[in-house]
This record gives C-alpha cells, sequence and structure tokens, in this order.
C-alpha cells in the first residue's frame, strides 16, 4: 500500500515536473498566449451614431470655437493650411480642412525600438501597454512612505520594463527632482531611458531649445543623424495644449522642433472632467477630440504626413473634492471611448488606462488598474499609456508595481486576445475521444499539453497554491516577492547600456548625472 503510494505521488510529481519543464520552454514569438500589438475592438460603448455626434461637435467647435495662444510660428502655419486667425486672437479651422487633415494623416506609424527587436505597429485595433507620466515622487513600499524621485529612479525604471514582456515600451514616467537645470533634466531623461532599455521610449521637453541638444545626444546614440531619422526610438511627449481650448505656446514650439527633427509626436490632451473639459463623459471626449483634432491639422500643416499619435486624455475628477481619480470607473469609460474614436478616424491613438488613486500596491490599486487596463484594451487602443506603476493619481511611481503589474497586464492582454472559435478550439473530436471509450477527463491529453502554453498565460509572481502549499512554502507576500525580482534585474549591469567609447564621447559633450 504504502508502496503504491509512493509510486502513484511519483507519477503525479513526475507529471508535474513534465508540465512546468513545458511551461518554461521558450515559444516562438507567434506562438505565445499574448504578445504586443495583439488586435481587438471588442469592446463598443459608443454606438457609430454615438461616435458621429461627438465628431460632429468638435468640428463645430473648431470652427466656431477655436484654439487661443498659438505661437507666431503656429499662426503662420495654420493660416497658411487654411485656418482664419479672428479678431480675438483665435484660430478657427473650417470643417472641410479638418476633414481633408483626417483624409491624408499618416494611419499606420511604426515606433521603433532601438535593438529593432520590439518595434510597435501602431494601426487598426493593435493594443500596447507602457508607461507614462510625471510622477514627483517614488514610492517606497517598505516604510510606505513617499520621497523626491530621480535620474537613478528612472533608469532603474527602464532597466526593469526592459525586463518584462507584458510592458512594451517606456515613456518616461517621472521627474528627475535632483537635477534643477531643466535642459539637462530633458537631455539626462534621455540619456537615463535609452541606457536602461531598448524598447521605445518617450520623452519630454520643457522648452524648444533644448530639442536641439537632446537631438544631438540621441544622433550620437544611434550612430548618426541618418540612422535616427531612418529608426528614430525616441518620440515627443508633447501636451501641446492646455484644456479648454488654448494651445500651450512652448510646446508647440517644440513640437515643431521635435517634427522637422523625424521625431514622431504624441499629441497630448490632458483635459479634466469637471474642470478643464465638460463634466459629461461625453463632452470630455468631445473636447478631447476637437483638441486633437486641432493638433493633427498643425503636425501636418508643419509636416505632412508626419507620424502622430492622437493622443485624447481626459481625466476623471472626483467632483466631490477636485481630487483626480484616475482608478475610477469613469476614467475607464473615458479611455475606452477615446479608443473608439481613434477608431473612427482610423487614426493611432493613445490614452491613459491602467494607474490607481491607492497610494500603494495594494487591493484598491489591483481593482483601479485592472478595471482600466482591461477596458482600454479590449476597445482596441494602440498605446495605453500610465498602464505600469503609477500610484497617487499620478503623483506617485513604484518600482515594485512594475513588476506586480506585469502579471496584471498579462492578464488583461488574455482578455484582448479574446476567445478563438474553430474547428480545432471546439474540440469535438477530444470529447468523442474522451468520453466513448477514452479517460473521461483531459488531463494529460496531446491536445491539452500542446494549447497549455499558447493560451494559457500564467502569472510569475501570482499565487495559485492551495492554502495548505502556500503554508508549507513559509506564507510568501506578493510585495516581498516583487522586492526580490527587482533587486535581481538591478543587480546586473542593463544590457541596453552604450557601448564605452560612445559613452565616453556624450559625457564629454553633455553634464550626465547617471554614474558610468
Amino acid at each position: 500500500m504504502n508502496d503504491q503510494a509512493s509510486s502513484t505521488r511519483a507519477g503525479r510529481s513526475g507529471g508535474r515536473n513534465a508540465r512546468r519543464a513545458a511551461r518554461a520552454a521558450a515559444l516562438p514569438d507567434h506562438l505565445r498566449p499574448v504578445r504586443p500589438g495583439m488586435e481587438s475592438t471588442a469592446l463598443k460603448l459608443l454606438s457609430q451614431r454615438d461616435m458621429e455626434q461627438i465628431h460632429q461637435t468638435a468640428l463645430t467647435a473648431l470652427e466656431e470655437i477655436g484654439l487661443a495662444d498659438a505661437p507666431q510660428s503656429g499662426i503662420s502655419y495654420l493660416t497658411a493650411a487654411g485656418c482664419i486667425l479672428g479678431g480675438d486672437g483665435r484660430i478657427r479651422f473650417p470643417r472641410a480642412l479638418v476633414e481633408d487633415t483626417i483624409a491624408k494623416a499618416n494611419r499606420s506609424i511604426t515606433l521603433c525600438s532601438r535593438d529593432g527587436k520590439s518595434d510597435l505597429q501602431l494601426s487598426g485595433g493593435r493594443v500596447h501597454y507602457g508607461t507614462a507620466g510625471a510622477a514627483v515622487s517614488m514610492v517606497d513600499v517598505h516604510g510606505k512612505t513617499y520621497r523626491d524621485s530621480t535620474v537613478q529612479d528612472l533608469h532603474d525604471a527602464a532597466r526593469i520594463c526592459d525586463q518584462l514582456d507584458n510592458i512594451h515600451f517606456v515613456q518616461r514616467p517621472m521627474v528627475c527632482r535632483d537635477i534643477a537645470d531643466n535642459c539637462e533634466m530633458d537631455l539626462n531623461s534621455i540619456y537615463a531611458t535609452t541606457a536602461g532599455t531598448t524598447k521605445h521610449v518617450g520623452v519630454s521637453f520643457t522648452e524648444p531649445d533644448f530639442v536641439k541638444p537632446g537631438l544631438e545626444l540621441l544622433h550620437m546614440i544611434a550612430g548618426g543623424e541618418d540612422k535616427w531619422r531612418e529608426r528614430p526610438f525616441v518620440s515627443n511627449s508633447n501636451c501641446f495644449v492646455v484644456p479648454p481650448m488654448k494651445f500651450a505656446t512652448e510646446s508647440c514650439q517644440v513640437m515643431e522642433e521635435c517634427i522637422k527633427g523625424g521625431m514622431p509626436v504624441l499629441l497630448l490632451s490632458a483635459g479634466m472632467a469637471g474642470a478643464t473639459a465638460p463634466s459629461s463623459i461625453a463632452g470630455a471626449i468631445a473636447q478631447a477630440v476637437a483638441e486633437c483634432l486641432a493638433g493633427l491639422v498643425y503636425v501636418n500643416a508643419v509636416k505632412p504626413g508626419a507620424p502622430a499619435i492622437f493622443g485624447t486624455w481626459p481625466f476623471g475628477l472626483d467632483l466631490r473634492t477636485g481630487a483626480m481619480s484616475v482608478g475610477s470607473g469613469e476614467q475607464a469609460l473615458l479611455s475606452a471611448g477615446c479608443a473608439q474614436m481613434h477608431k473612427f478616424y482610423d487614426l493611432p491613438g493613445g490614452a491613459a488606462a491602467g494607474a490607481s488613486d491607492s497610494k500603494l500596491p495594494d487591493m484598491q490599486a489591483g481593482w483601479e488598474q485592472m478595471c482600466s487596463a482591461v477596458m482600454a484594451g479590449l476597445s482596441g487602443l494602440n498605446m495605453v499609456y500610465e498602464a505600469a506603476g503609477m500610484h497617487a493619481s499620478l503623483l506617485g511611481f513604484c518600482h515594485e508595481s512594475l513588476i506586480l503589474d506585469n502579471d496584471l497586464l498579462g492578464q488583461a492582454q488574455r482578455c484582448v486576445r479574446g476567445i478563438e472559435v474553430n474547428e480545432e478550439t471546439l474540440a469535438l473530436d477530444q470529447m468523442r475521444a474522451t468520453c466513448l471509450g477514452g479517460p473521461g477527463h483531459y488531463l494529460g491529453t496531446d491536445q491539452t499539453l500542446s494549447r497549455m502554453q499558447m493560451d494559457y498565460v500564467y502569472p510569475d509572481l501570482g499565487d495559485r497554491t492551495s492554502p495548505k502549499e502556500w503554508a508549507e512554502r513559509d506564507k510568501p507576500d506578493l510585495i516581498e516577492k516583487a522586492i526580490a525580482k527587482k533587486e535581481k534585474i538591478l543587480s546586473e549591469r542593463a544590457a541596453a547600456r552604450f557601448d564605452a567609447a560612445t559613452d565616453m564621447a556624450i559625457r564629454a559633450k553633455f553634464n550626465i548625472h547617471l554614474p558610468a
């Protein structure tokens, strides 16, 4: 009896080990259960009539209200394209001009990676998740405290993201508060992120004059201006408007310089529903669409066909207090609705989803992040910004959350992939073989084993053990597991670091604050 029990346990253990070995074996990219750029338009909150109404409202707003505060260079570009400068200083956009621009705009953008292995194809309902934001603090999960973010924190965030399959791009998620000079901060943000990851990077520029040295730095990293222009691996996150319906003068000038320098631009409209945008969800979306359509005309007036991401980023407010509510259901609706409008125009787009109002990676963070991350993905949002690591209504960033969010985003992407229905997946032959003289279960069948990697996403840190197994393993804590993985990643030098000669040349030309 004991021998039989031992044999049974050994058999089960051997089967379990075989399954673990099968899961550990790397699959080719095209067979992975989730991967960057999977397509979905399964969630459709807006009807065709709804989208038409939003579109017409945006056109009317542009034609009758227009935007104020364009720089003189922008006025020249826009009026030459057919816009009208009113006596009140506002630029107004004729309907025909806007619709012509939509028809001619760049519809399929590739955001390049530095090594060419993780380029992002922005078209249709292809979905990509990544970081973004301008957090001013870092979350210390040990002491449950916040501190100023630094350039080392930014570099470490890029290094961590580089190792996480479900984070597809790294837009600068925090401000380097240890660098007082704004130009040096902008340049060091480029250096810290690109030295940490070869995935596509997004950065901002504080002033127009900082774009030129920023491009010089990028040319050095790329190996020359020609190589940079061939494969620009950094894009500009540009808040070109100050809602409601005003241009951000200096940001517009930054945008012009980035376009001329061959850098893709994210046209970012971030109105606050109930404060700088209408309080209704439909109204906030309509205003964001109007502002981004104005930006699209602007970009194409500077350079027809220049790559621009339609960045409608309306945020929700807690109207009781005026606090941001990025983790709310309203935020999820705003971003999913914006994604539908991007599809309405057939334009590459992005919005914010996956951030939390919680101060720590806790249960509140989990429900808030998953809600908007899944809804944005199911809506086919091309670029899901702020999807990892962001806390405290965008004020705080957490390295451990990046690692936890990698698991969360894996599950979100599995939802994006959806359900494949065909002869093989319907599995009638398996039912027949199993039920008619077969074992009466599907455990260990060839079909089950063949699909266990291709169809199922397994969490890296998430715990699926029984309470007994959990206790036998000393009750592992999720945060402690994330800390351990973070420390392992950061114990090794980033693979994305530049070669010694390039790094020496960069440091000779620019004041790089990050240690060599």
